[in-house]
């Protein structure tokens, strides 16, 4: 009778550990999109922001 209680708890620590791998995976799913889309729009402000600077007239 021990052997299906350890084996029940066997178990349930290996879903325990499997849906933690699952759910930091989704965390680095969401930082790495939102660092993609924080660089896309740092890229866009850049290039508006060099296009509202006049020239340089020569010295």
């Amino acid at each position: 009778m021990a052997i299906w209680f350890e084996l029940g708890i066997f178990v349930v620590v290996l879903v325990f550990g499997l849906w933690q791998i699952n759910d930091v995976k989704k965390a680095r799913r969401a930082t790495q999109s939102r660092r993609e889309a924080e660089a896309r729009l740092a890229a866009q402000r850049e290039a508006a922001a060099s296009n509202d600077t006049p020239p340089i007239p020569p010295a």
